[in-house]
């Protein structure tokens, strides 16, 4: 019987503390000083996320719990705030992301490769203004539109600095959104345990 005891004991001792380990891994993200996710192939599935509509129809309320996120946090707000461009409200510059993990990954983006802020987001989210040529016998006329396709971070440094490789864009890419994740880690303090 003692036998029986002593494997039952072991038994839910090992069973209560994989639980705990396997809530520690899962925990809740940002809550427990998690970075958010940002892919790897820096938006190949983008499309299924975010509702491309021209008007970014239903991303104010996004935006405003972005923000609502970053003020709650002043480590993160403060160094937010100086890798923003000089004269740029907090506000506006994280309109139209998805997170703020690709949000301040942009922003290393633009601070790394000196490419500006406002093309960057514009190319990213499909803002950017297009121009486009018509031929109609000898006369050419040429017009804008917006609403050009939204790409990947990779994507927009390729196309702003088409003097570096795709694969060198990537690389960028990569290295913004691990200096985003560095960021989001260490200003974000774990809640205590009550």
């Amino acid at each position: 019987m003692k036998k029986f005891l002593s494997v039952f004991f072991v038994f839910m001792l090992v069973s209560y503390l994989s639980t705990v380990a396997l809530a520690q891994v899962r925990g809740t993200g940002h809550a427990q000083g998690h970075a958010p996710e940002v892919s790897r192939d820096h938006g190949q599935n983008h499309d299924k996320n975010i509702d491309h509509d021209k008007n970014h129809a239903g991303t104010t309320a996004q935006d405003a719990k972005l923000e609502a996120r970053i003020e709650r946090n002043p480590g993160l707000k403060s160094k937010i705030e100086s890798l923003l461009p000089p004269n740029t409200d907090l506000k506006t510059a994280l309109s139209g992301f998805k997170n703020d993990g690709q949000f301040i990954a942009a922003l290393h983006v633009s601070k790394n490769l000196g490419i500006p802020f406002d093309q960057l987001k514009a190319t990213m989210l499909g803002t950017n203004p297009q121009l486009t040529a018509t031929t109609t016998g000898s006369t050419t006329t040429a017009s804008t539109t917006t609403g050009s396709k939204p790409m990947s971070l990779g994507q927009a440094i390729h196309t702003l600095q088409p003097n570096l490789s795709a694969k060198d864009a990537e690389r960028e890419a990569d290295t913004a959104e691990n200096q985003a994740k560095v960021d989001i880690k260490i200003t974000t303090a774990p809640k205590p345990v009550s």
